[in-house]
């Protein structure tokens, strides 16, 4: 996977070969201020800013972003989809367990993929996905006042 973030969202759509359109620059720009958003989130702050977006239009130029590498659609456990406009890099995710907050983590050592099975099972490995669970600060604090 090669980096496909420009920070010029009219620039990747057209390198993508899409057609430059409000409601896709609405989302990724929008993804850009508020990484790790659920559809929903998107939906609801595209529309707000648009108007008249239907909420499948917006789930499509999410589907439509993520096949062309625009944007990472991110599945944690128990929690809804999630898109993020950081792409190729290979990071992993560190999710709260209570509040659900998402954060962006760097790959400690080596070159993509950062962590090898023991075994490849033929497969010509490219990324490797981790998440990391646990508690964020907040929740903690909030914990430890119970």
């Amino acid at each position: 996977m090669t980096p496909t973030h420009s920070g010029n969202p009219r620039q990747q759509l057209r390198d993508a070969g899409l057609r430059v359109t409000a409601p896709r620059l609405a989302v990724l720009e929008l993804l850009e201020r508020y990484p790790h958003s659920t559809a929903d989130f998107v939906a609801s702050q595209v529309r707000e800013g648009l108007g008249g977006v239907s909420t499948q239009t917006v789930y499509d130029v999410l589907r439509v972003c993520a096949e062309r590498g625009l944007l990472r659609r991110i599945e944690p456990a128990g929690s809804p989809v999630r898109y993020e406009s950081r792409t190729g890099d290979n990071h992993h995710h560190l999710v709260c367990r209570d509040c659900g907050a998402v954060h962006d983590v760097d790959c400690v050592v080596g070159m993509a993929p950062c962590l090898q099975p023991d075994t490849d099972h033929g497969f010509l490995i490219d990324e490797a996905e981790v998440t990391f669970w646990g508690l964020c600060p907040p929740c903690q604090a909030s914990a430890e006042q119970k």
